[in-house]
């Protein structure tokens, strides 16, 4: 059986340093391939536009948000609107809510601090890859929880039952392969449903519907958006957690949060 093609990934940073320390660790990583680096959210879309001409387009861009002329976010709503194969991963130093919601809202499909660790950069590389959901659990908490509060009437009734089901398991974060064999349905049928759940929804990715069941209600108790690795690292315990814990050791050389 043929190997599956390795993941190809975009690295977006204005700081050297970083670009060189996230190559150096995920260049040797099975199953990663780096195929190039951008300095600013305006690099970014060229370089994508670039690789997509050799045929060579990534499948993830890994995307820091403060940056300029064109900062992250404005970026991560290019490459969305124009390559909506192409997953983005925002990887910054902010905590603020506001940040992670424009993030989310530009169609990210997850959000990490730069103080993650090297397995956690991993699994939100793949996850992203395989349509899975990646929040930094101490920024899900805080986004959850006001969420939660600002709660309103759920406008969910345009969706079916079974498009409320799949929402649910999204919400969970559960794949589209996953959502296939708990339901006993087709892969391509799932991810026809979560095509028309973000349609009817007006939303963009996985993640925004993820939160907007969390905001309506129709998360299930269970949901596994504040863990970003849970679902796609078998070295993790059911808590999130590695069964023996190590010293965290950042990925990235240390540096000022500063963006």
């Amino acid at each position: 059986m043929p190997e599956p093609a390795p993941i190809r990934l975009l690295i977006v940073d204005d700081h050297k340093v970083v670009r060189e320390g996230l190559r150096s660790f995920l260049g040797t990583e099975p199953g990663i391939e780096i195929v190039g680096e951008a300095a600013d959210g305006r690099q970014a879309l060229d370089r994508v536009m670039a690789l997509g001409a050799e045929r060579l387009g990534p499948d993830v861009v890994l995307m820091d948000l403060e940056m300029e002329p064109m900062d992250g976010i404005e970026a991560t709503r290019e490459i969305r609107s124009r390559y909506p194969e192409v997953e983005v991963v925002a990887l910054t130093s902010f905590v603020e809510e506001d940040r992670v919601h424009a993030a989310l809202d530009a169609g990210a499909a997850g959000y990490l601090l730069k103080d993650a660790d090297a397995d956690e950069l991993v699994a939100a590389v793949r996850a992203a890859h395989d349509g899975e959901l990646t929040l930094d659990p101490a920024l899900a908490r805080r986004l959850m929880a006001s969420l939660r509060a600002a709660r309103t009437p759920s406008p969910a009734d345009e969706l079916t039952p079974r498009e409320r089901e799949i929402l649910a398991l999204v919400a969970r974060g559960s794949s589209n392969r996953e959502i296939a064999t708990e339901l006993v349905i087709s892969e391509r049928t799932a991810r026809t449903h979560v095509s028309n759940i973000l349609r009817k929804l007006d939303l963009r990715s996985r993640t925004q519907a993820a939160l907007w069941a969390t905001k309506h209600g129709l998360a299930p108790p269970d949901s596994r958006t504040t863990d970003p690795s849970s679902a796609s690292d078998p070295r993790r315990s059911s808590t999130g957690r590695d069964a023996s814990p190590a010293p965290r050791s950042s990925a990235l050389p240390h540096r000022s949060r500063d963006g």
